[in-house]
């Protein structure tokens, strides 16, 4: 699928069917054939348009003649076989030509939502630089969104998991890790494209868009700082609830013996009564009372003993 917009005189985002100078190319899971036709209209190499609809690829910046391609990682949700939310991150592509601003990525991407709608202030699209700084701007903020809810579930499987045993909630935090780690790797590599922009002057920039950088750069360090401590936090909670849970368990096993060994004292009194061979008290008419109180008296002992050494 291929859009292109343009800002118009008055300063809105319009939607334009050919390629025109200051527009914006919006690329989102292209055909073959879509992507040669963009290729050859504006004399762009093709891996320009390979490489970010690689899932597998990594952020960077590269430079060819004067056409810029920035390459960054920007989370999505998706959901499991039970409806779980699960993190992940992919790349979107960034192209800088001489005449147009092209963006390129394997699904249509909540960031860009905002630009879409005319919801970003001061967003024009023949200033490419500002442009691309306000896009990686909105992808800090949603990894800093993100997050949020991932502590959240966090938080909401941890009250789950403190009566549970479990291993649902064991799995929800196993998900909850295996996001953050995605999202950890993906943020440290954006920064490193991020510190590329600043020191090496790759775009030509204004003193506002430096400032803009500035913001950037510390929204994704912060993402960097929130995602390390969650994973921090949720390794150590994993380890404690999986001892949490195998204690519960060793616990009940503990009880259900100890009633087990209790109820066994009556079964081998009466087993004992129950035998056709001479015993104690066998034809006094109180034989029946007699185990009666020596079974209660043995199993109330052994409880008594149980319940002093706290088995129970």
């Amino acid at each position: 699928m291929i859009e292109i917009y343009k800002t118009n005189e008055s300063r809105n985002l319009e939607k334009v069917n050919e390629i025109t100078k200051g527009c914006w190319v919006n690329m989102v899971a292209p055909s073959e054939a879509e992507i040669q036709k963009i290729c050859l209209e504006l004399q762009l190499p093709l891996d320009f348009f390979k490489d970010p609809l690689d899932d597998e690829e990594r952020p960077r910046i590269e430079k060819e003649d004067k056409d810029i391609l920035i390459i960054v990682d920007y989370p999505y949700i998706t959901h499991d076989e039970s409806g779980f939310p699960i993190y992940e991150t992919i790349p979107i592509g960034m192209i800088f030509t001489k005449d147009c601003f092209i963006t390129i990525s394997l699904k249509d991407t909540p960031v860009l939502s905002n630009f879409k709608n005319n919801k970003i202030k001061t967003f024009y699209t023949h200033k490419k630089t500002r442009f691309a700084l306000q896009i990686l701007f909105e992808i800090s903020l949603y990894y800093l969104r993100y997050l949020k809810q991932i502590n959240k579930k966090t938080n909401d499987a941890e009250r789950e998991l403190h009566q549970s045993m479990k291993n649902k909630e064991l799995y929800t935090f196993l998900a909850l890790e295996k996001s953050l780690v995605y999202f950890t790797t993906s943020l440290k590599s954006n920064k490193v494209v991020l510190d590329k922009i600043l020191r090496f002057n790759y775009l030509t920039m204004y003193e506002e868009d430096k400032e803009l950088l500035e913001d950037v750069i510390i929204e994704n360090t912060q993402a960097i700082e929130m995602a390390e401590v969650y994973t921090s936090i949720l390794s150590g909670m994993m380890d404690a609830f999986a001892s949490i849970i195998s204690n519960n368990v060793n616990i009940a096993m503990k009880f259900l013996t100890s009633i087990t060994i209790i109820l066994t004292l009556p079964t081998m009194v009466a087993s004992f009564y129950g035998m056709n061979v001479g015993l104690p008290f066998a034809h006094s008419p109180y034989s029946f009372i007699f185990t009666l109180l020596l079974s209660v008296g043995l199993a109330g002992g052994t409880a008594f003993i149980f319940w002093k050494k706290k088995y129970f």
